[in-house]
């Protein structure tokens, strides 16, 4: 019986359940950076970008849509053993990346996009991590929902900022200690 980070299946959890991709993105950049950090081709990477191509998508930022898909499609195509360790046919996800890469290409409205899951054990723990957070899983996503199309420019981000300003701080100190 296969593993599977709880990261991954809470990612699978608001992509399917809530369709919170700004969510997907946040819970699989911090498992990327604590298990596989600095390796853009990970295949966290490939996940965390084809929540935000959605994010994008569902936005009609069609460029910035179709940017990241591009490189999560690279990274899931090169990466297709992985992909089915992780419970996702590899086939029928790359044949969704490609239905999606066109309807962006065409401007379509957005729809949700589901992602082939394989393994009826991460079925499984999905629908129970959507059910624990009171998702229904495979709803689609609000279009009326503001809070959740726009929640990267509604949070908090005094940490943030406040985290950028003492990492641009220590490369000053880190500069002039090396001019001396």
């Amino acid at each position: 019986m296969r593993e599977y980070p709880l990261s991954y299946i809470q990612y699978l959890a608001h992509f399917h359940g809530d369709r919170d991709y700004f969510e997907c993105h946040e819970i699989l950049e911090e498992y990327w950076k604590a298990t596989d950090t600095g390796n853009k081709k990970s295949i966290w990477v490939a996940f965390i970008q084809l929540a935000v191509s959605n994010y994008h998508y569902r936005r009609n930022n069609f460029s910035g849509a179709k940017r990241t898909l591009r490189k999560a499609y690279e990274i899931f195509a090169d990466n297709k053993n992985h992909v089915k360790r992780l419970g996702i046919d590899d086939e029928a996800l790359i044949k969704s990346l490609a239905v999606r890469e066109s309807q962006l290409q065409g401007n379509l409205p957005y729809t949700s996009f589901n992602l082939p899951l394989a393994d009826c054990r991460l079925i499984q723990l999905s629908l129970a991590e959507c059910k624990e957070k009171s998702f229904e899983w495979g709803a689609i996503s609000n279009p009326n929902n503001l809070d959740l199309i726009h929640k990267h420019s509604l949070r908090d981000r005094t940490d943030i900022i406040l985290g950028r300003k003492i990492a641009l701080e220590e490369r000053r100190k880190k500069k002039e200690g090396s001019e001396d």
